[in-house]
């Protein structure tokens, strides 16, 4: 048995016999609570006591990890994995908890952005209500409730009937180029749903309503994400490299003959090292930049259309096109930068490996 459950159950005892003085009044009727009848040790049973916990926990914790988990372990005949969820597995469940409801809250705040309340007013009234209320409102509304209200949305759209009959058949066929030429991977999902053989023109609504939003977004979390993460990895790797060659110069330049050359040679290597760390990078952020520019000029043309159009659905659209071409011409600004430092990196380590290979050069 572990020091964690021995501890535990040294706990689990210590608060029955504590709830055992300070709750006396509690006794059921009928149940001798004078001194002459004393509550035996023996009737404290830690193991049912965990039991009950963890019922409680599969029944009544707010957290739908937990529930399961706590269920999974409370149907168990073996009291050791009760014990073991107690000590181990109600941390790890509340942690997937957290990450759960991290993840839903940040799925109201992305629907917010791109269901608005003049184009979806029941999706976005629901999602204000999910993130307004507790961790079990928004995982309901991500389960259930965003479904329900996109629907509700649908039916009021298609009772009105103005924006179906506003649709002209130069809107379907900018959808169909979208499809098929967006630079945007999630876009061009969106309108190949919109304008696939079954759909209707209820579908083309929802992607000017709040599809083409929502594509862009999730296009530009993507290229965000992606270039975070590549970033983050290529920078731990070289921030030791640099660290070795500033290291190897400076033991060259504090020796002398023989061991010198030796050092120096060395030292040349690792700045040689950091130097070919820069190429990946520096090509990851130049395309980055041009997927950026790219993207910046797609809505930039966007934002054109949208105000020559007249038709209610382009309203949507055009709130939505210079915020997104902003964005992306940004991104570029960010790419050029990262790109820039790259460069930069890559004279230095130039720099330091002539220095190091140039005996006359300090």
């Amino acid at each position: 048995m572990t020091r964690f459950r021995v501890l535990f159950r040294g706990a689990l005892c210590g608060a029955l016999a504590a709830a055992a003085i300070a709750g006396a009044g509690e006794v059921p009727a009928g149940a001798a609570s004078t001194s002459d009848s004393p509550v035996s040790a023996a009737a404290a049973d830690p193991a049912a006591t965990a039991r009950k916990l963890v019922r409680r926990l599969a029944g009544k914790d707010p957290r739908a990890a937990v529930r399961a988990d706590a269920w999974v372990a409370w149907a168990d005949e073996n009291d050791e994995v009760v014990f073991e969820f107690l000590d181990f597995g109600l941390a790890a469940a509340e942690q997937r908890a957290a990450e759960t409801a991290a993840a839903d809250a940040d799925f109201c705040r992305r629907v917010l952005l791109t269901y608005t309340a003049a184009y979806a007013p029941e999706v976005n009234a629901a999602a204000q209500r999910a993130l307004s209320g507790t961790d079990a409102d928004r995982n309901l509304f991500v389960r259930q409730g965003f479904t329900a209200a996109e629907q509700r949305d649908r039916l009021a759209r298609e009772a009105d009937g103005s924006q179906q009959e506003a649709l002209a058949e130069a809107d379907r066929q900018y959808v169909r180029t979208l499809a098929a030429h967006d630079p945007g991977a999630q876009v061009r999902a969106a309108a190949a749903w919109a304008t696939r053989p079954e759909a209707t023109d209820a579908d083309v609504v929802e992607f000017f309503a709040y599809g083409w939003a929502t594509g862009a977004e999730l296009d530009l979390e993507a290229h965000r994400l992606r270039d975070a993460e590549q970033e983050a990895r290529w920078l731990a790797t070289v921030r030791q490299l640099v660290v070795d060659a500033q290291e190897a110069e400076r033991a060259a330049l504090e020796a002398s003959g023989e061991i010198e050359v030796q050092l120096r040679e060395a030292a040349a290597r690792a700045w040689q090292r950091v130097g070919e760390q820069t190429g990946t990078p520096r090509v990851a952020w130049a395309d980055a930049a041009q997927v950026a520019r790219d993207q910046a000029a797609n809505w930039a043309a966007v934002a054109a259309a949208a105000q020559a159009a007249t038709g209610p659905n382009w309203r949507a659209v055009r709130d939505a096109a210079d915020p997104t071409r902003a964005a992306w011409a940004a991104e570029q600004d960010w790419a050029a930068e990262q790109a820039g430092f790259w460069t930069d990196l890559l004279a230095q380590a130039v720099d330091g490996e002539t220095r190091m290979r140039n005996p006359a050069i300090r």
